[in-house]
């Protein structure tokens, strides 16, 4: 990145595993001794650090949100409006934390803080879901009934642990419903316990089984699966799924594109990057190098 002028750290002070004050007191030291001009501002309200990043987003070099991947979903949303984008910094300070991992940010803090002080800001896609955005993933079915099943209090004690325990007590109880996809033109339908289309390369922690996605490359990947078992989520997250044979084909359908639309026979709760508010029908368009993401060099 080079000498950073200005810049801004955002932070949600009740969100987040991890103790907000230690990870402050880890990471402002380090960055206020390379940065000219360091503003610190804080959120305790849902929405608030999106009306910051949509106020002085534009005025700074760079944007570090310290936070989980909700506080950097809340906070791109602020900026995607913005003529002019800083490039963005996260800080790992969530349960989960699958953007800083997609780019490959270490998960100490102090670490991550040096790391992205000498790093690179590279270009990455967003997804413009109706009128809001993403950059990690947007799912409904399995995935969205697991983020409204995880005990708030098992998260904050047990942290990503407890987004197993929720599939495992979710994935019995799913009943397929019926799609339509619409992607770049073409329509396909059908029965299935879970859509995802992903940007991002992790959920949950897990690494997605598929070698190709990429956050830079103006496509996105969806995942159909088809039906439900303990088995098949373990296969999800060990396999390499890139290449479907006629077996895995029974239990997934993969396809790429830009621009998509999904229906549902009965509407149905979507998730975004972790937070479910949206709902179908609802069309996705990629938005190629949208952003800029601070990666370590």
């Amino acid at each position: 990145m080079g000498k950073i002028d200005k810049a801004m750290l955002v932070y949600n002070e009740h969100a987040g595993q991890q103790g907000v004050q230690s990870n402050l007191e880890a990471c402002l030291p380090i960055l206020a001794a390379e940065i000219e001009q360091l503003t610190v501002m804080k959120s305790s309200e849902q929405g608030h650090l999106a009306e910051i990043c949509k106020n002085y987003g534009a005025e700074q070099d760079v944007l570090f949100i310290l936070g989980g991947d909700g506080t950097v979903h809340e906070c791109i949303n602020g900026l995607a409006e913005l003529q002019k984008k800083p490039a963005i910094a996260v800080l790992p300070g969530g349960t989960c934390n699958d953007i800083s991992r997609m780019m490959e940010i270490p998960q100490n803090i102090r670490t991550a803080a040096e790391a992205l002080l000498t790093g690179i800001a590279r270009p990455f896609d967003a997804i413009k879901a109706d009128d809001h955005y993403l950059i990690n993933f947007w799912g409904i079915g399995l995935v969205t009934k697991t983020s409204n099943n995880i005990n708030e209090a098992e998260k904050e004690r047990l942290g990503k642990i407890s987004y197993y325990l929720s599939a495992i007590r979710t994935i019995n109880k799913m009943e397929p419903f019926r799609y339509t996809i619409t992607c770049d033109g073409e329509t396909s339908a059908g029965e299935a316990i879970m859509i995802l289309v992903a940007n991002g390369q992790f959920i949950g922690t897990n690494r997605l089984p598929f070698c190709n996605i990429s956050f830079d490359d103006g496509l996105a990947e969806i995942i159909i699966v088809k039906n439900a078992s303990l088995t098949l989520l373990k296969e999800l997250f060990t396999l390499d799924l890139t290449q479907i044979n006629e077996e895995t084909g029974r239990e997934f359908q993969l396809s790429r594109g830009s621009k998509i639309k999904i229906e549902t026979e009965k509407r149905m709760e979507a998730d975004m990057d972790g937070e479910v508010y949206l709902q179908t029908p609802c069309e996705l368009t990629v938005l190629k190098h949208y952003f800029r993401f601070i990666k370590p060099a």
